[in-house]
């Protein structure tokens, strides 16, 4: 208020308002006017982060062969190289070659017919007209490490045995194969090798090219209303199974892809 103003006060016989005082109330005032418009941010911004359901998660399955038969499993947990359930870990044994190269169902489509189960620490693997198979969830630190190749790209493996490797060649009946084990410590393939250099920066252990594969039930309906000879969930090995959403929402979250 200017000298003016206060000289009128005091005429009429009011006091004139204290220059510090008339300050902190507005200084007060336009502090309260901040910490609301700041809650109110932090309240919209809690509401838009607030979880949407987009679909329900049917089936969970875990590959720890690559190529052979999944087992389905009630709950797993979501790491960076996979599905895990206890010592149950998706992809981390793999099928190769003396020299290392992979062997998977599009070389040899009876690996296929393995079935794997998993009791007492190990896994029982079974084959028509095979006796079953056990493997420790866990090999020793003196088994060979190989060399091995998925793609045209390099990656570790430790070797399960002589014992593992003729199961697998007297049932497929073919060259001199050999199972091996990925570790959790061990170097995977950088996505960005697989991908385009603009994708997330992670591992990949014997999957094809991603961790964790998704399919809906919507999309595998899509696709049978176009084919003549049906397909199967089976047949695409994902490791989780959608219900609940449109057909390739698992893809892009919108729709069907461009």
């Amino acid at each position: 208020m200017g000298a003016a103003g206060s000289s009128a006060l005091g005429r009429l016989g009011l006091p004139a308002p204290s220059r510090p005082a008339w300050l902190g109330a507005a200084a007060l005032g336009l502090a309260a006017v901040a910490l609301g418009t700041v809650a109110w941010r932090r309240a919209r911004c809690r509401r838009r982060r607030r979880p949407r359901q987009v679909g329900t998660v049917a089936q969970l399955w875990i590959y720890p062969v690559k190529s052979c038969k999944g087992v389905p499993v009630s709950a797993a947990e979501c790491t960076a190289l996979g599905l895990r359930c206890g010592h149950l870990r998706d992809r981390f044994w793999l099928v190769i070659k003396e020299d290392g190269h992979m062997v998977t169902a599009r070389q040899e489509p009876r690996l296929v017919l393995v079935s794997i189960t998993y009791e007492g620490n190990r896994l029982i693997l079974k084959a028509p007209g095979m006796d079953q198979l056990a493997l420790p969830s866990e090999l020793p630190s003196s088994n060979k490490l190989r060399d091995c190749r998925l793609f045209g790209m390099d990656i570790k493996g430790r070797d399960c045995g002589d014992q593992a490797a003729q199961w697998f060649t007297n049932f497929l009946k073919t060259e001199s194969l050999r199972l091996v084990q990925f570790e959790k410590h061990m170097k995977g393939r950088p996505s960005k090798d697989i991908f385009s250099a603009s994708v997330p920066d992670y591992q990949v252990a014997y999957p094809d090219c991603c961790p964790i594969m998704i399919l809906s039930e919507a999309s595998l309906v899509d696709l049978n209303a176009r084919l003549e000879k049906k397909v199967k969930m089976d047949q695409f090995r994902p490791n989780i199974v959608v219900t609940g959403c449109d057909a390739f929402e698992e893809v892009s979250g919108s729709g069907r892809p461009s």
